[in-house]
């Protein structure tokens, strides 16, 4: 609330996030922010804040490091999103997980739908609950919908790796973070996935583990 004890604005909010500058700070699980379905993006912002707080999403993500960002992350109940993945790392990795490129997005009002029964388990994390990973079966495909910056529209199919981010980033939209659809036996700290569980699949782990895999 501000000093006249009136309710801020989305905008003011939004205004007093960005300006100390720099990589915004993170909300972590816990907070009734990531717990509820953020308010559909309607021009809350005027375009010229809105391009302020996308690069500042883009900038916190790139620094956090992460693959993507919903704005409840930085606490503002926005149904904005953005992601990007460069998809470094192994190659028998990346093979494994469909791990392509991903360009920079900006996902306004996203909603996704699978396209196949498929689904695909591997471990997952989320910048919102640092330290952890856990098993998360997802569709293998989706139709994302939705619109950019802009308005324009957004009627896409992601697979692989690219489609399990646009899931994760749009789950977070509604107030769904990833930890409630894992397994909750998979849930393991990263220097434990770094140290047993870092073969390209989930499988060794769901054997040692307990957990079943789809």
């Amino acid at each position: 609330m501000t000093a006249s004890g009136t309710h801020m604005s989305l905008a003011e909010r939004v205004e007093e996030l960005l300006a100390p500058g720099g990589p915004l700070p993170i909300v972590a699980a816990g907070a009734a922010v990531l717990r509820r379905a953020a308010e559909p993006y309607d021009g809350q912002l005027d375009d010229a804040l809105l391009d302020r707080f996308v690069a500042a999403l883009r900038e916190t993500m790139h620094a956090a490091p992460g693959v993507g960002l919903a704005a409840p992350q930085v606490g503002i109940p926005l149904s904005i999103a953005v992601v990007e993945d460069r998809a470094r790392g192994p190659k028998e990795a990346l093979e494994a997980r469909g791990r392509t490129p991903l360009p920079f997005r900006v996902l306004v009002n996203p909603a996704y739908e699978p396209e196949c029964d498929a689904r695909a388990a591997f471990f997952e994390g989320c910048l919102s609950v640092p330290g952890w990973q856990a098993v998360v079966a997802r569709h293998a495909q989706v139709r994302l919908c939705g619109q950019d910056e802009r308005g324009h529209t957004i009627d896409e199919v992601f697979t692989g790796w690219p489609a399990r981010i646009v899931q994760h980033e749009t789950d977070h939209l509604g107030g769904t973070l990833y930890l409630d659809k894992a397994p909750s036996r998979s849930l393991s700290t990263n220097e434990a996935v770094a140290e047993h569980w870092s073969q390209p699949t989930p499988e060794a782990a769901a054997r040692a583990l307990g957990f079943d895999l789809p």
